[in-house]
């Protein structure tokens, strides 16, 4: 009986494991996964009362996907009581959870990325603000926080905002123009392959307009990012991060997303990293994987990714998702019913997110438009560029 902890409300991650393995449970967990999981009440970012869960329910493998999770360093308290986790250690991990870490590891391994600048203090930013290009991206370290700025006014105010808040780090990078994409990659710490490309809808606006946020869609796989573009990506940025990781002692094993803008001239420009699939796009991602994903996980955590996976198998399906918001209040989840997109649950119950899969990305735009327009919400809120 093979049992799997998820550390993380990742639904879609959960529900798609329910269906391989005999039983799933999450940590915090919410009322949305009951159906196909067990709801574990612990906090994810005590690590001695989740090993202790692990170890007294015969766990066989610990997934990481929260941020707090990985902060706690789970990873470490696992390896040294022998027990498998899919995830990275703090000191590797923390490039995916600090947008400050990331652009300095970038620029010392000579990766291309936006010009950036890090401040403590408001005074040093504001100076530097003075000179600056417009638009400029500001954003807190963990980079939950984030906001297009267009004018030397309106990015004072929210760097007065971001310290009144009590972030201690502020982060600028140059407004990039091009094609936002993710790649995601897999990794047990020594060898990478490749997952899929993801298209990123991240401006809350159709056409790119409103504010700027995480992720409200995504397209699976995206068709504009060439073989040639992947190649260069897992060579030069991933790889790289990966063996400067593992010469630092500190292997970075698990879901690494790099998060990219291909340029007009077809060179890309890295933006960040990611330590797992996101809300928005997992559950697209996870459509177009033929593995078996335990399997896959527990290879990478017990160390024989490398003998036993050449490649992922991944199939020709296109997934096309987007954030659904209701401006009236709670969504009544109870009447969504016989829609032939799926439905992802967030932990906002005035939000959800629905993924159409289909074998052209024209009829899977068509059938996530047709749901949408049954859907019961009152004041739906989306991009409709994203299935139109």
């Amino acid at each position: 009986m093979k049992k799997v902890l998820i550390v993380g409300n990742l639904y879609s991650l959960a529900k798609k494991m329910a269906s391989i393995v005999d039983k799933v449970f999450v940590i915090p967990g919410n009322p949305s996964f009951v159906d196909f999981a067990e709801i574990v009440d612990i906090r994810e970012d005590n690590a001695i009362d989740v090993l202790n869960f692990v170890l007294e329910n015969d766990i066989d493998l610990t997934i990481v996907t929260s941020c707090k999770g990985l902060k706690s360093d789970l990873v470490s308290l696992f390896l040294n009581n022998n027990k498998p986790i899919f995830a990275a250690p703090f000191d590797s991990a923390n490039y995916t959870l600090s947008l400050s870490a990331v652009k300095k590891l970038l620029y010392k391994l000579k990766v291309p990325t936006p010009k950036f600048a890090i401040f403590d203090k408001n005074s040093l930013a504001f100076d530097y603000l003075q000179k600056a290009n417009f638009p400029l991206i500001i954003s807190n370290d963990d980079n939950s926080k984030r906001k297009c700025c267009t004018t030397i006014a309106s990015a004072r105010n929210y760097v007065d905002d971001l310290f009144m808040y009590g972030e201690d780090k502020v982060v600028f990078q140059d407004y990039v123009y091009g094609h936002e994409f993710t790649l995601y990659v897999v990794s047990d710490g020594y060898q990478i392959l490749p997952l899929t490309t993801v298209a990123n809808f991240k401006f809350s606006e159709s056409g790119d307009g409103g504010f700027l946020s995480n992720g409200v869609g995504a397209y699976v796989p995206d068709n504009k990012i060439s073989n040639s573009i992947v190649e260069d990506i897992l060579n030069n940025v991933a790889l790289r991060f990966i063996q400067h990781m593992q010469k630092n002692g500190t292997p970075y094993v698990g879901i690494l997303g790099i998060d990219a803008v291909l340029l007009n001239d077809n060179s890309f420009s890295v933006l960040g990293f990611k330590p797992f699939f996101s809300d928005f796009d997992c559950n697209a991602v996870l459509n177009s994987i033929d593995e078996n994903l335990y399997e896959l996980f527990d290879a990478c955590a017990n160390g024989f990714f490398a003998d036993e996976y050449e490649d992922i198998l991944v199939n020709d399906n296109i997934s096309v998702s987007c954030v659904i918001k209701s401006t009236k209040g709670s969504i009544p989840l109870e009447t969504i019913q016989n829609l032939d997109s799926e439905i992802t649950f967030l932990n906002d119950d005035k939000s959800l997110v629905l993924t159409s899969c289909a074998k052209t990305l024209s009829r899977a735009k068509n059938v996530l438009q047709e749901d949408i327009s049954f859907l019961p919400i009152e004041g739906i809120k989306c991009r409709s560029d994203i299935y139109s």
